[in-house]
């Protein structure tokens, strides 16, 4: 070797190659191996492919010096990424190449500086700014605008949104909120519904008490309807409590003191009316009864309280004519 290290140059180029010879000939033993058992009968000599020697000579001859460098990278990498697949880190090694590119394009100039959250009411900016995956580490530059939009759709309380980037540091997201319609209780669940029904979130907080409250399988969907037309009867709306959906056909009122009104399948509207009617009249709401019963288009039925009952009874009793001595 001669002080230019050319020997060693000389070696450093020939291993490529030799890499490359030891694979090529494990390739083709293994496909000779393969396909042993399924090939046609052997033909002669001057017929055949090529024998692993003379391959491995025209591999040499054709193939650049570094394809044996550049195939033993691609294994590498190819093996790195069945144990990053197999061990489930894809989404941390998305994670930190996100929060790499977003570091360089913040050094450059792009980092989110001025936030600006328009038509929110019940959401906090924190709680939309972490529905739409926005944190303190996202760039301007590398932020999707529609993907942040879709995530946004996506919250049940938004049912639209606008994500405009002004470069090189404003966001800009407008959003159109659902509003709190009522509550709905379905199998002991008590959840905070729009009017189209959907459900908002759990009710966790007093905020929303003072909500209108259905009841029952199918109430969150037919909810808005029933409600509107109960509002034209503000005498009956102000005692109600709750509205019960039966069966998924008809509808119960349940009252402030406890009184159930069973109202018809059909022509709900004109069975509040008589309702309303009968309470102005006659005070129908601060009888002691438990039940009235509508769903007979021809006439009213109420059930008496046990006590009011019994007082009924013995009122009756007193009425009756008493028997004279000697009478039969």
């Amino acid at each position: 070797m001669d002080g230019g290290g050319r020997l060693a140059r000389s070696l450093r180029s020939l291993r490529p190659q030799a890499d490359l010879k030891a694979a090529a000939i494990g390739a083709v033993v293994l496909l000779r191996e393969r396909l042993g058992s399924h090939r046609a009968p052997a033909r002669p000599r001057r017929e055949r492919e090529p024998d692993p020697p003379r391959l491995i000579a025209l591999l040499e001859r054709y193939l650049p010096n570094r394809v044996g460098v550049a195939a033993t990278m691609l294994i590498l990498l190819g093996s790195a990424g069945l144990g990053i697949v197999k061990g489930g880190h894809v989404g941390e090694l998305t994670t930190t190449a996100s929060d790499a590119r977003n570091a360089i394009a913040n050094s450059a100039g792009f980092r989110i500086t001025s936030v600006a959250i328009n038509g929110r009411k019940q959401l906090t900016q924190d709680e939309v700014l972490a529905i739409g995956g926005v944190n303190g580490r996202s760039s301007l530059l590398f932020l999707d605008a529609e993907a942040v939009r879709d995530k946004l759709k996506g919250n049940p309380w938004i049912a639209d949104a606008t994500v405009l980037k002004l470069y090189p540091g404003r966001l800009q997201i407008d959003i159109v909120e659902r509003s709190a319609f009522a509550l709905w209780q379905q199998d002991g669940r008590l959840s905070v519904i729009a009017d189209d029904g959907a459900v908002l979130e759990p009710y966790v907080t007093r905020r929303f008490i003072t909500l209108p409250l259905v009841v029952g399988k199918g109430a969150e969907t037919g909810a808005r309807d029933f409600l509107t037309l109960l509002d034209r009867y503000p005498q009956v709306r102000s005692v109600t409590k709750a509205a019960i959906f039966v069966g998924q056909r008809r509808w119960n009122l349940r009252l402030k003191d406890g009184l159930d009104v069973r109202l018809p399948e059909t022509d709900v509207g004109k069975a509040l009316a008589r309702l309303s009617t009968y309470d102005h009249r006659d005070h129908l709401f601060t009888r002691d009864i438990v039940a009235i019963d509508m769903r007979l288009p021809d006439r009213l039925t109420v059930q008496l309280s046990d006590d009011a009952a019994k007082a009924r009874e013995d009122l009756l009793k007193d009425k009756k004519p008493k028997k004279k001595a000697g009478e039969a």
